[in-house]
């Protein structure tokens, strides 16, 4: 059957004969993986729509497993994106992140709204990408349902000042607890973590991300914040180092 959807493309690979298969995030059907003969090389609509950070609309035949673009159209390019290299960097980690969070076939319209947000903020922004970014990872993970526990001990339950942050255990743990934790094997997945980073994860999980349009995190709270999502990640959601990862370190 012919059917169409809002879409971005998060990644394509070029096939035999000019064609190529394109992983793009629908609004309608989620993560899809589909081919089609559409160059985005050239100055119109449906080649516009081919690029990496454009909103676009595609018309696909969708067969019982697979997908083929017909058409395309774009809705909005973000193409100061692709002007600077820090904007391109920070973008194109995002891509990969939300690709590694998703699974096929699996609409996830939320999160798909607040990435086409996303690409809109960082078009304008003008300097502290990166907190835009961990704003976004924070919430997006919280989306696909793994929120970390951050005003009770995940230990004990109380209310106790934190002592630090275990990612194995989902949340923060007061500092009674935190003596008890033994850093061996799994050091690597225990952050200490101030007053500062706690109130920041609490900011953005409860606030749309239009609200961080003005702001912008100190350069080692970023650093931190970096550090312990990319761990919690890779725990809860098996995300490994991404292969944007040190592109993204330079934003």
């Amino acid at each position: 059957m012919y059917t169409d959807s809002e879409g971005i493309i998060l990644r394509q690979v070029k096939t035999t004969n000019g064609r190529r298969m394109v992983l793009l995030f629908s609004r309608k059907y989620g993560k899809i993986s589909a081919g089609s003969s559409i160059n985005e090389k050239g100055r119109s609509k449906a080649a516009l729509a081919m690029r990496p950070f454009t909103f676009g609309r595609y018309e696909f035949f969708k067969n019982r497993d697979t997908y083929n673009i017909n058409s395309a159209e774009a809705i909005k390019s973000f193409y100061k994106i692709g002007e600077d290299v820090d904007k391109y960097m920070c973008a194109s980690y995002v891509l990969e992140f939300t690709d590694k969070l998703l699974i096929e076939e699996q609409p996830v319209p939320a999160l798909f709204d607040m990435l086409v947000e996303f690409f809109d903020m960082l078009s304008e922004r003008k300097s502290k990408y990166e907190t835009l970014v961990i704003g976004y990872m924070i919430k997006a993970m919280a989306m696909m349902g793994t929120v970390p526990e951050l005003s009770n001990c995940v230990i004990c339950g109380s209310s106790e000042p934190a002592g630090v942050f275990s990612v194995k255990d989902g949340g923060i743990v007061c500092r009674k607890c935190s003596n008890n934790l033994v850093p061996t094997s799994n050091a690597s997945l225990i952050f200490n973590i101030n007053a500062d980073i706690i109130g920041v994860l609490k900011y953005f999980l409860s606030n749309p991300l239009g609200n961080l349009k003005k702001i912008g995190l100190d350069d080692d709270i970023q650093k931190e914040l970096r550090a312990l999502l990319r761990s919690y990640g890779e725990y809860h959601l098996d995300i490994k180092r991404l292969k944007s990862e040190s592109f993204f370190e330079q934003c």
